[in-house]
This record gives C-alpha cells, sequence and structure tokens, in this order.
C-alpha cells in the first residue's frame, strides 16, 4: 500500500462514506503532481483485491493499493492525453470481472432542464429525475437522478454493489440541488436506493427514489430499475377523449378497491393480477353499463389497512398486482371497451415511513418544518409544502405521468378541503394563518390552480373531480373567473343530507322533505358529481343496505328508490363496489366483496335494476344533457310532505326529451294520485323501482294517458298508482 497524491483526510472521507464530490477525485483526472500536469486514475472498490486499468489503446496498468478499503491508483507518466478505458477487477472471492467506471462519465443533464427545475415548471420531471435505462458512449447502464440540496453526500446503493454507499457517489448541481450519475452494467429489475448523508455523526438515510417507476413488493422497501415498452390499441378512444368525457356526456363511476374486489378463493392473499382484473372487470363494467371505472389510488404504498392513500411510490404502480406494463394492459382494455379509467390521487399529504419522502435529505424537503403546517395528526402523514418549486416539479409531472404514460383519462384528487384551509381539523393554537391573517392555504390554492391549467393545457379531454367538502366558492369555475379549475366537484351536500333522510323511518319523513329538495339549491352552483363512495360504507358506518330501516323488504325497497333518486338527481354518478348488488357488511380492504349474495332474488334485483339505470342515463338524454344548469331540471310538486312524495322532470337540449320522475318515501301504495305534467298525451313507464324483476311488489302503472287540467303549475296532470318505497320515470310516447 502506497499513498502517492491524496491527503490522509480524503483518503479517510472516501473511506468511511463522508466524501461529498466523489467525482473530484474519483475516475480519470488531469492534476498537477510534482508541478507537472499528469493523468491519474483512482478506483474505489472495497470487494477488490486488485484493480488493473484496460485502456483502450496500449497495455493494461495495475494500480496501487492507497489504501487497506479498496481505493486504488496510478499516475501515468507518459500519457498526456484522456482515454477511454474499462476496469479489470479481481475480487477477494469469485472470478475476475471487467466494468465500466462509472467516474469518467460527465455531466448530462441539459440546461434546459435545470432552469426548468429551478422555475419549478418542469411538467416532465420524471422524464429527468429518477432511473433511465441509457446508453452513454456505445455504454449500456442507467442514469440516476435525486433531488437533495441539504445533502452532503449522496449515492446509490443497489443489488449490484452490496449496498454500499461508499462505491457510487452522486455529482451535485449545487444550484439546484440535485445529484446524478450514469452507472455503467446496471439493468433492469435491479434494486436500488439513495443513500443521503446529511449531518456530521448521523447515519445516512436510505431511500427510496421519489421518482422509481416500480418498486418491490412490501414489506421490500427498495426500489425497481425499469423500462417498461407496451404497444396501446386505444388509439380511437384517446383520440375521442375530449367528445367522450365532455360534461353533456353520461358519467357513471364504478369505484373499486383493486385489491378488494374480487380475490382468488383459496390463496392468500389472492390478489387478482393487473391483468386478470382486466379480464374479470372489464365485462363486468360493460354488463353493467358504467361509462368510467375509478381505481382507489393504485401508487405504491407500504401499508394495506391504508387502502393507498398513504403512498411512498407516486410514480409507480403497486407491484401487488404486477408490473407497470400489466396495468397498461388493463388500462388499454377499457379504453378498448369504452370505459374511461379514473384514478384517485393524493397531492394533500404523503406517508411518513423511513424510506419516503419525509424529511428526505434530512431536512423539510417536501413538507414543511413546522409542524402545525406539515402534519396531518388525523391520519399520521406528512402534508406537502406546496410553496416549494421541488414539490411543483413533483407533484405536476406526477399527474402528467399517469395521463401520458397509462392514458389515464382523470384525476379524483383526494382531500382537497384539507389542502384549502390551513386550520383544517386543528384547534385554536395548531395552525399559522397565512400572510393576510387567514385560514386559506394561499399555496396549496395556487398549486391546484396550476395544476388543472397545465393538464387541461397539455391534455384538454382529460378530467378532473375535487373531493372537497365544504363550501368553497368556484372549485369546478375556470381559474380565468377566479375558480380552482376542476371539472367536477364531489357533492357531498346532498350524499350526506340523502342518507340522513333515507336512514330515517318513513313515518318521521314528512318533517325532513326539505332535505331532499335543498340540494337543488346549489346544485347548480357547481359542476357536481353525486357520490356514494367507499368513505360512506366502512368504519361502523353500516353498507347502504344496512343504512336503510324497515324490515328486509323495505330495506332492499328503500335502497331501490335512493338509487332511482340518485340517477334523476342532476349531475353526473359515482357508486362503490359491493353498492350495486346490495352488500350486507362493510366495505373492507381484507377479503372480497360478497358476491356470494347474488344467488339472492333481492340482491340480484338490486343489480338489474343498477343495471336498467345506467342504461337509461346513458340512452335518454334527458338525463345527463343538461346537468347543470336549470334548463336541464324542473320540479313538479315538492309541497307532499305528508306523503312524502316528489317530483320533477329532467330535460335534455331538445324540449322533446324529457322525464317525468314520481318517487314515493312512504311504504304506502297510492291507489289514485294525481300529479302534473307537461303534456296532455301518453306516457310509458321507463322505470319501476318497485318492478319484481328488481325484487319488488310488482305494483305501479304501465301505460298511462295524460288529461287536459293544469295541475302543480303544469298544462297537463296524470293520475297514477304509485308503488310503496318506489320511484317511477316516465317518458312521454312518440
Amino acid at each position: 500500500m502506497n499513498n502517492l497524491t491524496l491527503k490522509i483526510e480524503e483518503i479517510q472521507a472516501i473511506s468511511n462514506g463522508s466524501h461529498g464530490d466523489l467525482f473530484s477525485v474519483l475516475g480519470l483526472h488531469t492534476e498537477k503532481i510534482d508541478k507537472k500536469e499528469k493523468l491519474v486514475v483512482r478506483v474505489f472498490r472495497p470487494d477488490a483485491k486488485s484493480v488493473r486499468v484496460m485502456p483502450d489503446k496500449g497495455k493494461a496498468v495495475e494500480l496501487t493499493r492507497a489504501s487497506e478499503t479498496g481505493l486504488f491508483e496510478h499516475v501515468f507518466s507518459r500519457r498526456k492525453n484522456r482515454f477511454e478505458y474499462t476496469l479489470e477487477i479481481t475480487p477477494y472471492e469469485g472470478d475476475i470481472y471487467t466494468i465500466e467506471d462509472p467516474y469518467r462519465f460527465g455531466p448530462m443533464l441539459t440546461d434546459y432542464d435545470l432552469q426548468l427545475w429551478g422555475e419549478g415548471n418542469h411538467h416532465f420531471a420524471y422524464e429527468m429525475m429518477g432511473a433511465h435505462l441509457k446508453t452513454v458512449d456505445g455504454v449500456s447502464g442507467v442514469h440516476f437522478v435525486v433531488c437533495a440540496p441539504s445533502a452532503s453526500r449522496v449515492s446509490v446503493i443497489g443489488s449490484f454493489n452490496n449496498w454500499d454507499g461508499r462505491v457510487h457517489g452522486m455529482r451535485k448541481y449545487p444550484d439546484q440541488g440535485i445529484w446524478e450519475t450514469f452507472i455503467p452494467h446496471v439493468t433492469k429489475g435491479d434494486l436500488y436506493k439513495f443513500e443521503i448523508k446529511t449531518h456530521p455523526g448521523q447515519a445516512p438515510a436510505k431511500k427510496a427514489d421519489p421518482y422509481a417507476r416500480f418498486s418491490e413488493l412490501r414489506p421490500g422497501t427498495a426500489s425497481k430499475v425499469w423500462n417498461d415498452t407496451y404497444d396501446w390499441n386505444d388509439g380511437d378512444w384517446v383520440d375521442h377523449r375530449d367528445t367522450n368525457q365532455h360534461h353533456d356526456k353520461p358519467i357513471s363511476i364504478y369505484e373499486i378497491h383493486a385489491g378488494s374486489w374480487k380475490r382468488k378463493v383459496g390463496e392468500d392473499p389472492g390478489f387478482l393480477s393487473y391483468r386478470e382484473l382486466a379480464d374479470d372487470l372489464v365485462p363486468y363494467l360493460q354488463e353493467m353499463n358504467f361509462t368510467h371505472v375509478e381505481l382507489m389510488p393504485i401508487a405504491e404504498h407500504p401499508y394495506d389497512p391504508s387502502w393507498g392513500y398513504q403512498i411512498t411510490g407516486y410514480f409507480a404502480p403497486t407491484s401487488r398486482f404486477g408490473k407497470p406494463e400489466d396495468f397498461k394492459y388493463f388500462i388499454d382494455r377499457c379504453h378498448q371497451a369504452g370505459i374511461g379509467v379514473i384514478l384517485d390521487w393524493v397531492p394533500a399529504h404523503f406517508t411518513k415511513d423511513d424510506h419516503g419522502l419525509r424529511r428526505f435529505d434530512g431536512t423539510a424537503l417536501y413538507e414543511h418544518e413546522d409542524p402545525r403546517l406539515g402534519e396531518h395528526k388525523d391520519w399520521g402523514t406528512n402534508i406537502f409544502n406546496f410553496g416549494r418549486t421541488e414539490v411543483l416539479n413533483f407533484l405536476i409531472s406526477n399527474a402528467i405521468f399517469w395521463i401520458k404514460e397509462f392514458h389515464i383519462d382523470g384525476l379524483r384528487v383526494d382531500a382537497v378541503a384539507s389542502m384549502l384551509y390551513l386550520d383544517y381539523s386543528r384547534e385554536d393554537g395548531e395552525w399559522v394563518p397565512n400572510e393576510y391573517g387567514g385560514r386559506e392555504n394561499l399555496q396549496a390554492i395556487h398549486f391546484l390552480r396550476r395544476f388543472n391549467e397545465v393538464l387541461h393545457d397539455y391534455y384538454p379531454g382529460v378530467l378532473t373531480f375535487a373531493e372537497e367538502s365544504t363550501s368553497w366558492q368556484g372549485v369546478s369555475r375556470p381559474t380565468s373567473s377566479g375558480g380552482l379549475g376542476f371539472d367536477f366537484k364531489w357533492n357531498m351536500g346532498w350524499m350526506n343530507d340523502s342518507l340522513d333522510y333515507m336512514q330515517k323511518d318513513p313515518i318521521y319523513r314528512k318533517y325532513h322533505q326539505d332535505q331532499l329538495s335543498f340540494s337543488l339549491i346549489y346544485a347548480f352552483s357547481e359542476q357536481f358529481i353525486l357520490p356514494l363512495s367507499h368513505d360512506e360504507v366502512v368504519h361502523m358506518k353500516q353498507s347502504l343496505l344496512s343504512k336503510m330501516p324497515g324490515d328486509d323488504w323495505q330495506k332492499f325497497a328503500n335502497l331501490r328508490l335512493l338509487y332511482t333518486y340518485m340517477f334523476g338527481h342532476p349531475g353526473k354518478k359515482l357508486l362503490f363496489m359491493g353498492g350495486e348488488f346490495a352488500q350486507w357488511s362493510e366495505w373492507s380492504e381484507q377479503h372480497s366483496i360478497d358476491w356470494h349474495l347474488l344467488q339472492w332474488e333481492n340482491h340480484k334485483g338490486i343489480q338489474n335494476l343498477v343495471k336498467d339505470l345506467n342504461g337509461i342515463y346513458r340512452g335518454e338524454p334527458a338525463m345527463h344533457q343538461v346537468d347543470f344548469s336549470w334548463e336541464g331540471f324542473e320540479w313538479i310538486d315538492i309541497s307532499d310532505a305528508d306523503n312524502s312524495m316528489l317530483s320533477f322532470i329532467r330535460k335534455g337540449k331538445d324540449p322533446d326529451d324529457y322525464l317525468v320522475f314520481l318517487l314515493n318515501f312512504t311504504p304506502t301504495l297510492h291507489q289514485q294520485y294525481k300529479f302534473g305534467v307537461p303534456e296532455a298525451r301518453e306516457y310509458e313507464v321507463v322505470l319501476n323501482s318497485d318492478s319484481a324483476y328488481y325484487g319488488g311488489s310488482n305494483a305501479g302503472p304501465n301505460v298511462i294517458k295524460g288529461q287536459d287540467g293544469a295541475w302543480h303549475s303544469q298544462p297537463a296532470n296524470i293520475t297514477v298508482t304509485v308503488p310503496p318505497l318506489a320511484g317511477v320515470i316516465l317518458k312521454p310516447k312518440k
């Protein structure tokens, strides 16, 4: 061993992993030695017994060991010009192998990328950050890039270097806080992390790649080098997405949790793969006439009971169900069947797991340092700091990633209310006001507007949905008029009022008629989705069927009535899995929904009803064309509280396209019930939720003739038999 050129302090820093700029010492360099310019090559390989440099021209040269830890060096006395070379490693154990030296490759990031990153405008940051398979100067390997501004040293560790952070140090761009390196010979499927050295005396953190395209299956936490190739066959759907998903088109969403929609019997956990899900779910969506499927968060997450809402891998489809290309296959199959795919997206908060984003570079890089701003106590998560350019680059490029790379048709943004308000779920003294003393999170508001602007600019046909439960104005209005820019907002008020009303014993409903009519006061203030989502059937809230009052017959009848009312009410529709066949038990992510219930006629009847409601909703313009203005809705009568009856008209753009809804929220059969209609003509029954086909008593009308004579401010009237706890839809006969 002979220390030729380096000071002992520098050798120690290399050996103990504290050196922050290995590119300045390792590899091939021109240095002044003994007052002369000379070429020197240095290699750090802890596994090496000896190392030889193999120049592209000339003889091999054995390096001198400069430290016991694996630092080797050679000074060339005659060579003056740089040259290409490889390294021949003789390990302590195993066969001799030859590698390319990662420290001979120069910087690879462009000034344009760095400029966009620094501005917070790198909308395609995922194409720069993370791990990318590349060929550089004829050498295959992986280009690694990560952001860690406060780190003193960052290395790539993985299965290719025995997870030793001293081997593959990264080059830092100080102005942007970015680190990069190109490592030859690393291939698809290799496991890796970033080892991040922060404060002296502290052990380095081992972090998964925030931009990783794939991860190992939990409980493993490493990222995987991945570069999937997939040949899409959904060009027709994508090309016409802006018309398929327009606001005047039917949107009926089936919300699912991929891990518990259906499981394989006798296997634990028995998850369906993405491809198996495509084979089973896509035909079911078609059979049930849904227009879209919404997946609860599919990004990589470590804890199954979080349902995917506490994410560590924002750019990686979870490995629970297969590979990224398998997920693309699922989406492709949906599109070929005419089904849109909506993804739950979680930009509000992230999990605190050690390998994730939390204190990524030893500081609050993605979150706030102050827990009053950076921590969700309710969920045990960290809140993104929307004022940081690193966060803007990360989240906006992530949204674009799912749309560009996976052809996702829409993003449902989770927990928007928690983003808008600094005092969300906080007591006095637990939150920090904004710069004007208010409770609004100005940085989050800017982010949400920017997210919607950028997304709709690149992809006009893609939809965004806000899960927003407050009275914030303009959620689904354009940012140009002061709105947040979403296409749709979840109507949580309608959901709460409707479920609260339906849970009441019918004898008391006459005192709460306003709970059904109140939603029409604000129904057109936003572009609403009517959600009966997973949140309403968990955590001791009971299933939708179990919420209904009365005996079993009344429970099923009430649920059929609720669905008929929901489909008649202005707004697009969303129903969580299991609701379409009246699951008795609450949903649990630990097992499949209760498909066996379909052997019973009552459950099969509910499924038939949902299928037919979807079919009518899609086929009748009056049900979907004019969802967001009074031109599409007209009350007939909301005053008959004593009988708990409602009647209204839904209208299409064509005046001749209209449907009449009559809803009876009591178990009383009305033999001669008179109400107003627009015309004295024959009306056919498009749907009667009391039909025996749906599990009902088969009471009610078939074809009815309207009579002249004003009633309920309508020019004509009808007298009908109204079935108990049922909804009837009438259509004028052509």
